[in-house]
């Protein structure tokens, strides 16, 4: 009889403890939320960032903070986030090479697809192949040509190792043959304006810092990196359209929380976020910086990280890039 009675207080323990999780899952939020953007402000990443929590905040009645955490390539931020409780309460929004390229590249201490729980896939964003206006070549093949008679002596500016100007710039050089030298900074302003200066000759560079630059002529637009051309840049080939058959390097943002968060956080967020993504400014706004709105399931993002870990770990490795 005692050893009944023990059971039964120990699953009357195990219930109660369990009844706060289900109630907060369904009265969520009740407090403000930390969304965790893994690099400095000012970025596509923070920007995309900004406008998702103008929209969401007041459709989940609460705050969000946005904390930017930048560093290592966003590591620092996703170290952040998946130590965090897995209550809701903190959020990342990160990009492609954080997601897909670091776990490659560095030991982390975490792992994007076991100590994450997946929330959307925002947006893909292309880039532009700018080269400074000093460089010969008006076109891809001019500058491949370039590359191929002088090899190593063109330098390329990238956000850091690992990210997506890095990566794009290397996919490039190993489907057309090339050598170039890579200089790595910490941000795409840096290399902005390093490229403006004409101490580098080109960059992969995201849409949102080139733009301006390429409308004022001080810097060349050769093509764009992603499948599509931009309706920004409606005249600009895409780097396939320009002679490199099969080429495609877009970068591209996502959500997560830290893993084992209540399925009813997970299946709230999606749903708002999702609504937000599909409101006309946003749409409009995104367009204006390259970008292309995704949304979806948890699940298909799950699945989409996965497919994307085993895309760049093969290019990571044909490349030959390491951690420096």
């Amino acid at each position: 009889m005692s050893d009944g009675l023990s059971h039964l207080r120990l699953l009357l323990v195990l219930v109660v403890a369990a009844i706060p999780a289900v109630v907060d899952a369904q009265n969520y939020p009740v407090k403000p939320i930390r969304l965790v953007v893994t690099f400095a402000p000012g970025g596509t990443t923070d920007i995309q960032a900004r406008m998702l929590v103008e929209k969401l905040a007041p459709r989940l009645g609460q705050q969000i903070l946005i904390d930017n955490r930048g560093g290592a390539g966003g590591n620092i931020g996703m170290e952040i986030v998946a130590r965090a409780p897995a209550d809701g309460y903190t959020l990342v929004i990160t990009v492609v090479g954080t997601w897909a390229v670091n776990p490659h590249l560095y030991k982390l201490p975490y792992d994007v697809v076991r100590d994450f729980a997946p929330i959307i896939h925002v947006a893909t964003t292309p880039g532009v192949l700018v080269i400074h206006p000093s460089v010969p070549a008006k076109t891809v093949k001019e500058l491949i040509a370039l590359a191929r008679k002088h090899p190593g002596e063109l330098a390329y500016g990238t956000a850091g190792l690992g990210s997506f100007t890095h990566i794009s710039a290397e996919l490039f050089a190993v489907m057309t043959g090339t050598r170039m030298t890579h200089v790595p900074y910490k941000g795409s302003g840096p290399v902005t304006a390093d490229l403006i200066g004409g101490h580098i000759q080109l960059s992969f560079s995201s849409a949102v810092p080139a733009m301006p630059q390429i409308q004022s002529g001080r810097l060349r637009a050769l093509a764009t990196t992603g499948a599509k051309r931009l309706s920004a840049l409606p005249d600009l080939p895409t780097i396939a359209e320009a002679g490199v058959a099969g080429y495609e390097s877009s970068t591209w943002t996502a959500m997560a929380a830290p893993a084992r968060i209540p399925q009813a956080v997970i299946e709230r967020l999606n749903r708002e976020v999702n609504a937000v993504l599909q409101l006309p400014d946003i749409q409009e706004r995104s367009a204006a910086m390259g970008s292309v709105i995704t949304g979806g399931t948890p699940e298909w993002f799950q699945g989409y990280l996965e497919s994307e870990l085993v895309k760049y770990g093969k290019l990571v490795k044909q490349a030959g890039i390491k951690s420096e």
